[in-house]
Formats: C-alpha cells, structure tokens, sequence
C-alpha cells in the first residue's frame, strides 16, 4: 500500500522555522510536534516572542546610553566648533528613509502575501465544509425516506395486498431491501462534528486574518507617515517636527520590535504543523473518523480502497432490488387492486429520489473532492502564508534598524540647528555688510531728505568746476546707509552713498562715482544739503 505523498511538499523555509529551539519558560527544550492544546508548546512559542521584548528593552536601552551620552558631550562639541559638519547627518537621513522606504515595500508585499494564504484557507475550508453539510444532508435525506415514507407507504399496500400472501411476500422482502439501506447508510461516520469544527475554524480565522491585515496595514502607514515627515523636518530644519518625530519613532520602535515577536512566533508554529500536518489532523479526527477513512482522506491515492465502497453497493443493490419488485408489483397487482397504484407510484417516486441522493453521495465521498480542498489550503497557508510571514518580520528587522538609526540622527540634527541659529544670532546688526540688514524696513520720512547721489552727479555736470576742493566723506548710521541704498534701487554693487572714511570695507564704486565725488565744490554742498557731510 502505498502512502507516498507527492502532490504536497513542504517548502524549504518551513523546516527552516520548524528546526529553531523550542524552549519553555524553565529553558527546558521542548518537542518541536504542532500540539497547540498542550502548555508546554504554547510557552516554547511565547517564549520566542520574548525574545524580541528582550531585544526591546536592549535596544531602547542602547539609545537611552547613546543619547545620554550625547547630551552630556554636547557643550564640549560646541566650544571645539561652532557649526558641526552635516555630512554624517545628511547622509544618516539618506541612508534610513531608503531603509524604511524599502521595509514598508517589503511589508505591503509580506501582507499581501500572507492574507492571500490566510484566504485561500479559509476558502479550502469552506469548501470542504460544504461537502461536509452535504454528505450530511443526503444521509439524512435517505434515511428520513427509507424510514417514514417508505414504512408508510408499505403499511398501506400490506392491508390492501392481506388476501394476496405472495404479494404481502414481496413487500416483506422489500421491507428487509430498506432495512439494509438504513443499516448501511447509519455505519456511514458522523461528519457532523467535522463541519462543526471546520466553520468554527474558518470564521475564526476569517476575523483573526482582518484584524491582522489591518493592524500591519496601519503600522505601514504609520511608518510611512513617519519617514515622510522626518524628510520635511530635517528639510525645513523645524525642531517641533523633529520633537514628534523622536516620540513617535520610539513609538514605531516598539510595535516594530512587537511585530517581529509575533510573526516570528505564528511563522514557527504554523510551521511546525505545515512540516507534518497529516499526523495532527489524524490526532484531530480520532474520536469521530476511523484511521482507514482519514488515510483515505489525506493521501487520496488510486491504490488505496474507498472505505465507503462496500456500503455504496450494498446500498445500490439493495435499491435496484427494491425497484425491481415496484416494477412487478405495478404490472401485475395495479390489474386486481386499484388502489394500490398511488402507494406504489409513490415508492416508486421515493426510490428514484434516493437513488438520485446515492449518485450524489458516492460522488461526495470520492477522496478527489476533499483531497483538493485539503491540498488547497496546505498550499496557501504553507506557502504564501508562511512566507508573507516571512517578509514581515523583514519588515520589522528593517523598521527597527531604520528607527534606530533615525533617533540617533535626531539629535545630531538637532545640535546642528542649534548651532546655525547661534552662528546667525553672533552677526552685528550694525554691520552694513550683513544680508539681513538689506531685509531692514524703509523709512519714508527719512528718506525724503536724502538727495540722490546719482542727481548730484547729472547736477555737476551742469556745471565746471576745475579746482573741487577735498572733502571728507560723511559718516552715515546704518539705518541711514541702508535706507538710501534701498531708496536708490538696492543695488549691491554701486551703492549711491559714499563710504569711503567711515572705516568700513570699501564697497564696488564705479570710477564715475569716485571722481564725482571728490569733486564736489562748497556752493554744490550748500546746494545738497549737509547729507555728506561729516559728522
């Protein structure tokens, strides 16, 4: 007899997960079977869960260390130099949006993955429940006919056949024929428990499977979300992002770290089971399944013997007998008792439907059927769900690298704000150079007393003044200077009021401007006011 399965192979990353240590709360080994009933199974799994709180607690340890140490190194940093280089946090910044870019890809792709396996489950299910209910419908359709309808209509046609002993004879013979058919189809195994537990196993696994794909689906999201505003923050060098960031990626940490317990821990034991999955659903079945009907069942192979096949042509012979008789009885007693064609019409009318639920029941008991469903799901949950697991404790890997690795920037990024505001808080105001001090507000009321240098330099040459005496370039305030500048166009590179004895750098004067300048005669500054003058 042969057993081998070939249709159905486990693939390579279950033993994979099925070879990592089982321990239980005491550290003591524990048996690898899929026994999800017993305790000590269930610790082996819990305790590969805690593993990740572990690796929790060290990393959220880790960061405490790093940042502390941060925070006390960072007065020394600042007095060594005043803007640290950007380079490492740029390229830190870089480095972990690509990582969780690519971990949240990963991590829609693993969920996908997994709810398509988690749904062609339950589908198998389903399907196989409903072979289930009905098998159980047409049992108790045959039987409710083999024992009230068919004994109804016999007990009639006895009264009205009491003078003919050979035609009461017949329908005695029939009355064993039926006997024989509720005999076997009684021997038939209650799949009623089966469908119970197939429905209850699918519903269930229906709402766990929602709530999972939801959960992963907002924590991708989320460190989506995350990864997107960290980029604007560090862009727009904003501190109150950069604050919520940090919260909220030592959040992302955490359920990160939880994800992977969890995968990890489902990924093992569902591959624990899909490594033998015949043995516990043998286990499973015992109390209401023969082992000749489950091993029918799982390995569904030509050598093997339907369990049902002795039952079915009992069943079929005992039915083509019973018809066989009707057949004689209409022909030969409808003639001397006419009442009795309705009785036996209606025998007749009862056997054709039972022999229609026969062709039907022999069609559902084939193995082909359920074999299918069960080969079905294996492949869902063993393959794609397995490895959806697989993809998403990737995920989580790479999200708890990449939070690492961004709330260690954060503070660096931090200190670099800090250090540029400070370097742009050390800049005189006073400082006619300063960019800033071009953003200073225009004074009207001031600028309508300054005269244009650019009207005094069309002015002189009006006139001829060959002998321009020396004079002093007068100090302006910076206010002053840079309200003129601005009055006058703005202009960086010649500016319209002179400089030149102010002590100051000397600004990009044209030869025009310099030579006008000194020029200027006393009756062209009485003319123009004491604007140039000094002070």
């Amino acid at each position: 007899m042969a057993t081998a399965r070939l249709d159905y192979i486990a693939p390579w990353w279950t033993y994979w997960l099925h070879n990592f240590p089982h321990f239980n709360f005491t550290f003591q080994p524990v048996d690898n079977t899929f026994r999800p009933g017993e305790s000590s199974y269930q610790q082996s799994l819990v305790f590969l869960a805690c593993i990740s709180a572990a690796g929790l607690v060290l990393s959220l340890l880790l960061l405490s260390v790093y940042l502390t140490s941060v925070c006390c190194c960072r007065k020394e940093e600042e007095e060594e130099t005043k803007r640290p280089d950007s380079c490492c946090v740029s390229w830190t910044a870089v480095i972990t949006g690509l990582i969780l870019c690519s971990a949240v890809g990963v991590g829609f792709y693993g969920n996908s993955q997994t709810n398509d396996g988690v749904y062609q489950l339950t589908y198998s299910l389903h399907n196989a429940n409903h072979t289930l209910g009905g098998l159980n419908s047409l049992v108790s359709s045959s039987l409710g006919s083999m024992e009230v309808g068919l004994q109804q209509h016999l007990n009639r046609l006895d009264e009205i056949f009491a003078a003919r002993g050979d035609y009461v004879q017949a329908l005695r013979f029939m009355g064993q024929m039926a006997d024989n058919i509720i005999r076997q189809l009684t021997a038939m195994p209650d799949l009623s428990k089966a469908k119970v537990d197939l429905s209850a196993i699918a519903d269930q696994t229906d709402y766990v499977e929602y709530y999972r794909w939801l959960t992963y689906l907002l924590l991708l999201i989320l460190d989506l979300v995350i990864c997107l505003v960290a980029c604007l923050g560090v862009a727009k060098q904003s501190r109150w992002l950069l604050t919520m960031i940090m919260v909220f990626g030592v959040i992302s940490l955490v359920l990160s770290w939880a994800s992977l317990g969890a995968g990890t821990a489902t990924a093992v034991g569902t591959s624990d089971f899909c490594v033998s999955p015949d043995k516990f659903i043998a286990n499973r079945t015992k109390e209401f399944l023969s082992a000749e009907v489950t091993h029918y069942y799982l390995y569904c192979s030509q050598s093997l013997p339907n369990p049902f096949q002795q039952s079915l042509t009992i069943f079929q012979r005992s039915l083509t007998t019973m018809q066989i008789q009707i057949q004689g009885l209409l022909q030969f007693s409808v003639p001397v008792f006419p009442t009795a064609e309705r009785d036996l019409l209606g025998i007749q009318r009862l056997l054709n439907s039972t022999e229609f639920n026969l062709n039907q029941l022999t069609a559902l008991l084939d193995c082909r059927g359920l074999h299918k469903n069960y080969l079905d799901g294996l492949m869902g949950v063993c393959y794609d769900g397995v490895e959806g697991l697989l993809y998403l404790c990737l995920f989580s890997l790479l999200s708890v690298s990449a939070f690492c690795a961004m709330l260690c920037a954060i503070p660096r990024a931090w200190t670099l704000i800090t250090s540029r505001d400070r370097a742009y808080d050390d800049i005189d105001e006073e400082d006619p150079f300063n960019p800033q001090a071009r953003h200073m507000t225009f004074n009207p009321s001031r600028a309508s007393h300054v005269h244009s240098f650019c009207s005094y330099s069309s002015s002189l040459d009006s006139q001829a003044s060959p002998h321009p005496p020396p004079q002093t370039a007068a100090i302006l305030p910076t206010s002053e200077y840079m309200n003129q500048s601005m009055l006058f166009g703005g202009n960086p590179r010649y500016e319209n009021v002179p400089l030149i004895g102010r002590g100051s750098p000397p600004p990009s004067y044209s030869p025009r401007m310099r030579t006008t300048y000194l020029s200027m005669t006393d009756a062209q500054i009485r003319h123009f006011g004491t604007d140039f003058q000094q002070v």
